[in-house]
C-alpha cells in the first residue's frame, strides 16, 4: 500500500474489467478488493478497509446499473468480502462491495454520496459475509427486515412437518405465517379483496407476495410468448457490416500460410487408408436409390387389353334357382293348391310367399300358354345383377382328416380294462353306490333292497349282508389302512359299521379307538346327534349312529380317515355337514345356502373343500375358512364330481350327458367338455395310480378314457377315450349307477339298476 494517495484511484482504475469492478456513482473512493481492516465512508459513514485513501474522484467511472447488479437496498450499505482471487495480478482484490446505498422516502441519490453503490445481491459474486451500516440521509425511513431464506435450491416440502420454512442471513428460523383459513374465509377474501388475483405464495417464506404492475405485465408477456423486455426490439433492422458499402481493399489483407500451397500428409496418409481399404473390397461404393414417387397411378401397368387385367376383378353372378317340379306344365298332384291355400297365398304379402306363382296343370304340352311374367322376370333378373352387390367367396379346400387331433391308439395306452371279468349277483333291487377297502380286498355295496352287502373282490362271494332297515344312498370306506370302518346313508343316519373283515388285529384296534372316546365334561350343542349302538347292532357291526334332520344322499371320507362329510337333501344351511370321528364332533361349515349342493369332496392333499351344486363347483379353504375358486360347469345339473389324485384337476359329471374336465391351475371353465354318453351321467372316478378315470351313464355302458396329466404346467392334460364297456341291462330307464376303480389294479367295478355288480379287468 506504498502508493501515493492522488495515483491510488488511476493505478486501481487500470486494474479493472468492464462489467467486473463495482463502485458507486458519486465522486468517493473505489474500493479495493483486499481483505483489509475497515474505516469509515466521510459521507455516510459507511464501513470502509483502513489505510485506503478516501480520494474522491473527478469524475464519476461509469459502471453498470445497479438494477443489473442485484438492486439498491434501502437504508445501508452491505460490505462482503471475496473468498478467491480471480486472476494473478489481483491477488489481492479478493474484497467486494455487494450494497447498494441510501434511498430514503423523499431523498434521491446524492451526486456527492456513496448512495448508488450497485449490489450483487444474494447472487452475485460475492461470497463473504456481510455487514449493513446506517446512512445518514434514511434515518427517517427505517431499515426492513431482510427476510431472506438462505436454504438454497432445495424441495421445500422437507419443511411440510416443521413450524419454520427455512433460515435467514443471520441463522435465525423464518417461522410459517399463520394460515388458518377456511373455505368460507378463502371466498369472502377472493370476493372482497381486489387484489386477490395477483397475489402469490413465496414457496421460500410461504409469506403472500402482490405483484406489481410491472411484474404483471411480465407474466402476462411470457404467457403470449413475447420477450420480457419491453424495449426489446427481436424485428429491428440487421446492418451487415460487411457488405452495406463496397469497399475497395479487402477487409483483411493477410499474406496466405505456406501450408495452403504444400500438400497435407495427413490428407495422403488418410487417402492411402482408403485406396486400399477399396483394394481390400471393405469399402463398397453405395448403391443410387431408386427414386419411388409417395403417389402413383394404382392403374398405370394396367394392360387393359390382356385377359388377366380384364378378368382379375371379375366376379361371377350368381347363378339362378333351377325350375322344380312345381314349375313343371303337369306337376304332381301334392304341388297343386287347393282352394284354401290359394286363398291363403292371394293373402299372403308377396314378400312373404314361399312361391311367387301358382303351379297349373295343363293336359299337354300344346296346351301351355305363353308365360305371363316372363318380362318381369327378366327385368328383375337384371336389377339383381345391376344393383345386387357381389361377394367373392373364399373357398379353402381343407382335408378333413387334418381336424380330427392327433391322438395316440388305445392299444399304446394300455393298461385299461376292456374285459367283463366278474358278476356279484345277490342284491334284488337296484345297486346304487359301491365302495372298497384300502387293501382293494374287500368290496361294499349298497342297494334298495335295504341291505349292505360285503364282497370278496378276487372269488365275488358275498362275505356278509347287513340289513340296515331303509334304502342306502351312499356307502364310503375309511381311507385309512389302520381302520376298518365304513360309513352308510340309510335314510336321516350314517351308521359308522365294522365289517369285521380281515386281519383280526385290524378290526380289533378299530374296536379299542372306539370305545376309548372319553366324553366332554360341558355337553355342546351339535347340528346331530351321536348315538352308540345297541347290543344287537353292535352284534351286526354297527358301532355308531349320527342321526340328521334330514333325508341324506352322500358320505365321503378325508384322506387321513378321521373327518367324514355328509350331504343332506335339503335347501337350508344345514345342507353340508362336517364330523369328526375321534371327538364325536359335528359343525355347520357354512353359514347360507349357495344352492342345492349335489355332492362334496375333500382335496387329498392339501386342505380344500369341494362343494358342487347344479351348475357350479366351489372350492373352499378350511385354514382360511374362504372361497378360493369357483369353477363354471357349463352344464345344466351336475351329478357327480371326482377329483385326480394329484389335486390340480377336477371331472364333473352331469344329467345332460356331458363330462367336464377342469384343469384348475388353468382356468375356471372346463378345459374340456366330453359328449360320449347319450344319456345322463351317473358317477365319474379316478384311478389312484393309473392315468385312467371313468363314467357310467343311465344308457347302460361305462366308458373308460386315458387321462394323463403332466408334471410340465405348460403341456395340457392328454384326454383319450379308450374302451366302451358294456354288460348292465336297462331296468326303469336307469344303467350304470356307479363305478369304482380298484385302488392298486387297473380294474374297475359298476354297479346298475339290473341288481348286479360288475368286474372289468
Amino acid at each position: 500500500m506504498g502508493t501515493p494517495p492522488g495515483r491510488w484511484l488511476q493505478s486501481w482504475s487500470t486494474l479493472r474489467t468492464p462489467g467486473e469492478h463495482l463502485s458507486c456513482s458519486s465522486p468517493c473512493f473505489e474500493a479495493p478488493r483486499a481483505a483489509v481492516p475497515v474505516s469509515v465512508c466521510p459521507h455516510q459513514q459507511r464501513a470502509v478497509p483502513q489505510g485506503i485513501p478516501f480520494t474522491p474522484s473527478p469524475t464519476p467511472v461509469p459502471l453498470r446499473s445497479p438494477a443489473a447488479c442485484g438492486g439498491i437496498m434501502p437504508g445501508g450499505v452491505f460490505l462482503g468480502w471475496r473468498k478467491e482471487a480471480r486472476a494473478p495480478t489481483r491477488a489481492l482484490l479478493g474484497w467486494e462491495m455487494l450494497g447498494g446505498g441510501c434511498l430514503g422516502a423523499e431523498h434521491l441519490p446524492d451526486p456527492h454520496c456513496c448512495s448508488s453503490v450497485p449490489s450483487h445481491g444474494p447472487g452475485g459474486r460475492g461470497g463473504g459475509k456481510g455487514l449493513i451500516l446506517p446512512c445518514p440521509h434514511a434515518a427517517s425511513v427505517p431499515p426492513p427486515q431482510d427476510i431472506r431464506n438462505t436454504v438454497g435450491n432445495i424441495p421445500m416440502e422437507w419443511y411440510e412437518d416443521f413450524p419454520h420454512i427455512g433460515y435467514d442471513l443471520d441463522g435465525r428460523k423464518i417461522y410459517k405465517p399463520i394460515r388458518n383459513k377456511d373455505e368460507l374465509d378463502k371466498f369472502l377474501e377472493k370476493m372482497e379483496n381486489p387484489d386477490y388475483w395477483r397475489t402469490v405464495q413465496d414457496k421460500m417464506t410461504g409469506a403472500d407476495i402482490k405483484l406489481t404492475d410491472e411484474q404483471v405485465d411480465l407474466v402476462q408477456r411470457l404467457q403470449k410468448g413475447q420477450f420480457g423486455d419491453v424495449h426489446f426490439d427481436p424485428y429491428e433492422p440487421a446492418v451487415d457490416f460487411f457488405t452495406h458499402e463496397v469497399m475497395i481493399h479487402p477487409v483483411t489483407n493477410r499474406p496466405a500460410d505456406k501450408r495452403s500451397f504444400i500438400p497435407s500428409l495427413i490428407e495422403k496418409e488418410k487417402v492411402s487408408k482408403l485406396v486400399h481399404a477399396i483394394k481390400m473390397g471393405w469399402i463398397k461404393p453405395r448403391k443410387p436409390k431408386e427414386d419411388t414417387p409417395t403417389y402413383y397411378d394404382l392403374w398405370a401397368h394396367e394392360d387393359p387389353n390382356s385377359i388377366l387385367g380384364r378378368h382379375k376383378m371379375h366376379v361371377p353372378a350368381p347363378k339362378m334357382k333351377l325350375p322344380g317340379h312345381e314349375e313343371s306344365y303337369n306337376p304332381p298332384p301334392e304341388y297343386l293348391l287347393s282352394e284354401e291355400e290359394k286363398l291363403a297365398w292371394e293373402q299372403q304379402e308377396p314378400a312373404e310367399r314361399k312361391l311367387n306363382f301358382i303351379p297349373q296343370q295343363y293336359r299337354c304340352l300344346r296346351a301351355v300358354p305363353a308365360y305371363p311374367r316372363f318380362i318381369q322376370e327378366r327385368f328383375e333378373r337384371c336389377l339383381d345383377l345391376y344393383l345386387c352387390p357381389r361377394q367373392r367367396k373364399m373357398r379353402v379346400n381343407v382335408d378333413p382328416e387334418d381336424l380330427i387331433p392327433k391322438l395316440p391308439k388305445p392299444r399304446d395306452l394300455q393298461p385299461f380294462p376292456t374285459t367283463q371279468a366278474l358278476v356279484y349277483r345277490g342284491h334284488t333291487s337296484l345297486v346304487r353306490c359301491l365302495s372298497i377297502s384300502p387293501s382293494g380286498q374287500w368290496l361294499a355295496s349298497g342297494s334298495d333292497d335295504c341291505t349292505v352287502r360285503f364282497w370278496e373282490v378276487c372269488t365275488a362271494r358275498c362275505m356278509k349282508t347287513l340289513p340296515v332297515g331303509g334304502v342306502v344312498k351312499s356307502i364310503a370306506w375309511n381311507p385309512n389302512p389302520t381302520v376298518c370302518l365304513v360309513a352308510v346313508c340309510v335314510e336321516q343316519s350314517v351308521l359308522l359299521v365294522n365289517p369285521c373283515l380281515g386281519d383280526k388285529l385290524l378290526y380289533g384296534a378299530t374296536d379299542q379307538v372306539l370305545e376309548s372316546y372319553t366324553p366332554p365334561e360341558e355337553e355342546r350343542v351339535q347340528p346331530v346327534q351321536w348315538l352308540t349302538a345297541t347290543i344287537e347292532e353292535h352284534s351286526k357291526g354297527i358301532r355308531l349312529t349320527v342321526q340328521h334332520s334330514k333325508a341324506l344322499k352322500q358320505v365321503t371320507w378325508h384322506g387321513k380317515g378321521d373327518y367324514f362329510a355328509t350331504v343332506v337333501s335339503d335347501n337350508s344351511s344345514m345342507q353340508v355337514l362336517i364330523h369328526q370321528t375321534s371327538k364325536r364332533w359335528s359343525q355347520n361349515p357354512f353359514r347360507k345356502s349357495k344352492g342345492l349342493v349335489q355332492c362334496v369332496l375333500f382335496h387329498p392333499i392339501r386342505p380344500y373343500f369341494f362343494v358342487a351344486t347344479q351348475r357350479y363347483v366351489r372350492v373352499y379353504n378350511l385354514l382360511k375358512q374362504e372361497l378360493t375358486k369357483k369353477l363354471m360347469s357349463n352344464c345344466k345339473w351336475v351329478s357327480s364330481m371326482a377329483i385326480h389324485p394329484g389335486g390340480d384337476n377336477v371331472i364333473c359329471g352331469s344329467y345332460d350327458s356331458k363330462l367336464a374336465w377342469f384343469d384348475l391351475d388353468l382356468s375356471t371353465r372346463p378345459y374340456q367338455l366330453l359328449r360320449h354318453h347319450k344319456k345322463a351321467l351317473r358317477s365319474v372316478a379316478f384311478h389312484k395310480h393309473y392315468p385312467l378315470f371313468a363314467s357310467g351313464s343311465d344308457d347302460g355302458t361305462v366308458i373308460v378314457c386315458h387321462g394323463m396329466v403332466y408334471n410340465d404346467l405348460l403341456q395340457n392334460p392328454l384326454l383319450v377315450p379308450v374302451k366302451v364297456l358294456k354288460g348292465h341291462a336297462l331296468t326303469l330307464d336307469l344303467g350304470v349307477l356307479d363305478v369304482l376303480f380298484h385302488p392298486t389294479q387297473p380294474w374297475v367295478f359298476s354297479s346298475g339298476a339290473d341288481g348286479t355288480v360288475r368286474l372289468y379287468t
